[in-house]
């Protein structure tokens, strides 16, 4: 069994710690936990749960960020959240329940975008992918393209950016103005 170093990278979320194991997560979407409940689907997202003082658990593909609650020190909670993702990590468990139907992602809402802007959202899309996703994962979160209606692109945030008041402005300020650039039909982003 090799010795498995697990890095930790802040986020610009002070609550928000990034782990990042070194190995891919999550093959293929994103998960969000923000309760005990929610974490049931997931063995490891529930066990981190349990330590008490976590807000929050978030799998990314090469990372998990946690964030914990009001008034907790990283510096007490990070050898625990360590210890479980050393576990989980070196013992080759699922990281959902099998059967679960949580295990599939399962796309929100998304708004019904008009057919005579599909140029328009294949070009949204596109930039969010290639631009905008991989600049949020390195702050522990992602962002998911909800809809394009008249002039306003909606946009859902989650893991590390959902929280964060920085969040909002970067939002608001980057991928606005990115969008806005390349896509002249853009007016603004909203995030839901």
């Amino acid at each position: 069994m090799g010795c498995m170093l697990i890095q930790t990278e802040p986020t610009p979320n002070p609550s928000t710690l990034k782990f990042l194991p070194g190995q891919t997560v999550m093959t293929g979407g994103t998960r969000d936990f923000a309760s005990f409940e929610e974490a049931e689907a997931s063995p490891l997202a529930e066990a981190v749960f349990s330590i008490g003082d976590v807000e929050g658990v978030f799998f990314g593909r090469d990372f998990i960020s946690v964030t914990a609650a009001p008034g907790v020190e990283w510096r007490e909670l990070k050898p625990q959240v360590l210890g479980i993702l050393l576990d989980h990590f070196s013992s080759g468990a699922p990281l959902f329940r099998p059967g679960t139907a949580t295990g599939i992602l399962v796309g929100e809402e998304e708004f019904d975008d008009n057919a005579e802007d599909a140029d328009i959202v294949a070009q949204i899309r596109e930039l969010i992918e290639t631009r905008v996703r991989p600049a949020v994962a390195q702050d522990g979160g992602d962002i998911v393209y909800r809809g394009f209606q008249k002039g306003t692109v909606y946009l859902a945030l989650h893991g590390a950016c959902s929280g964060c008041p920085s969040s909002t402005m970067t939002l608001k300020q980057g991928i606005e103005g990115l969008l806005k650039h390349y896509v002249p039909e853009v007016d603004k982003v909203e995030a839901v």
